[in-house]
């Protein structure tokens, strides 16, 4: 791997919640033991998605709602990466900028999470009207459908915030992602991993995805060494999966991804905000060809009505 001794401190950009500086300190970590000759420095910044808390996530808006900041301090040579949760990720990025890097996936799954007077309940036997903290409309849409009986309320956040939350009892349970417990030490807090049957992922759930400038190099030789292209080529899928449906982060889009030698056999949905309609289907083909599996699965379930749903949740959005 050839990079450039006049090579400068490489600055890392990342958001300045818990979660993200652990992601951020862990991608530090690794670059400094592959390359100890170099300085890597964190920088931190707020994204909007940060300062509005009090605002459900779809109604203001999610197309870098949680990156935007960041990129611009890249575009503007504030700083040489950026490390986001790939989830977070638009799947069309600002001119000038690539996804250099897609690191080794934590499991992807939705976690359960309940109060404590609750402990002994998995999502099959809560009680009628218990309410189920979600701030996504992927989960909450997924649910809504295979648990008609439950209540549902939106919560915002940080992690510690939301448990929070529920321990003071203005919620029953929360659903979160249980690589965000995991990474933060609270995998203890998880009552049950919810099954693909029940919840399909949110695209890029599990893995980081690092940004940097399109054409640099030097850098995207250093990222060449957290690659881990089995997640890359699942990550891909989803992505070009959600981008030919062109759904943001905050509509009902869930996914699976499955590799199994050079077969990768993506699942998809698209369902309504009250969990009456989802559309839901399959396609396999070789891993080689991750992009184009997202692109006909998107293809197959728009003939299906997938289409029609959409514009439906982006009318309610736009009217709310």
């Amino acid at each position: 791997m050839t990079i450039s001794a006049s090579t400068p401190t490489i600055r890392i950009g990342s958001r300045k919640s818990q979660l993200a500086l652990i992601q951020t300190y862990w991608v530090q970590e690794k670059l400094e033991k592959n390359f100890p000759n170099i300085t890597f420095e964190v920088h931190k910044m707020s994204t909007q998605g940060d300062k509005i808390l009090d605002v459900a996530l779809a109604k203001i808006g999610d197309k870098g709602l949680f990156t935007k900041e960041l990129e611009l301090g890249m575009l503007q040579n504030e700083t040489d990466l950026a490390v986001h949760s790939l989830k977070d990720l638009p799947t069309n990025l600002p001119e000038g900028l690539i996804l250099g890097c897609v690191t080794e996936r934590e499991n992807p799954a939705d976690a359960l999470v309940l109060h404590e007077k609750l402990k002994d309940k998995q999502l099959e036997t809560l009680p009628e009207g218990a309410v189920i903290g979600t701030s996504s409309l992927r989960r909450l849409a997924q649910l809504r459908y295979h648990f008609p009986h439950l209540e549902f309320k939106d919560v915002r956040g940080n992690l510690n915030t939301r448990l929070a939350k529920l321990d003071a009892g203005e919620y029953d349970a929360l659903i979160l992602a249980f690589a965000g417990l995991h990474r933060l030490g609270m995998s203890d807090r998880i009552h049950q991993i919810i099954p693909p049957e029940i919840s399909l992922h949110a695209v890029g759930q599990g893995a980081l995805g690092i940004e940097c400038r399109a054409g640099d190099n030097n850098i995207l030789n250093l990222l060449k060494s957290l690659e881990h292209t089995a997640t890359a080529q699942r990550c891909y899928a989803e992505r070009a999966f959600l981008r030919e449906l062109e759904g943001g982060c905050q509509v009902p889009i869930g996914v699976n991804t499955q590799i199994e030698g050079e077969q990768l056999t993506l699942t998809g949905l698209v369902a309504s905000l009250d969990g009456k309609k989802l559309v839901k289907d399959i396609v396999t083909g070789a891993t080689a060809d991750a992009e184009q599996i997202g692109i006909e699965l998107a293809q197959k379930l728009r003939k299906q009505g997938a289409q029609e749903i959409l514009d439906q949740i982006l009318a309610e959005i736009n009217r709310s």
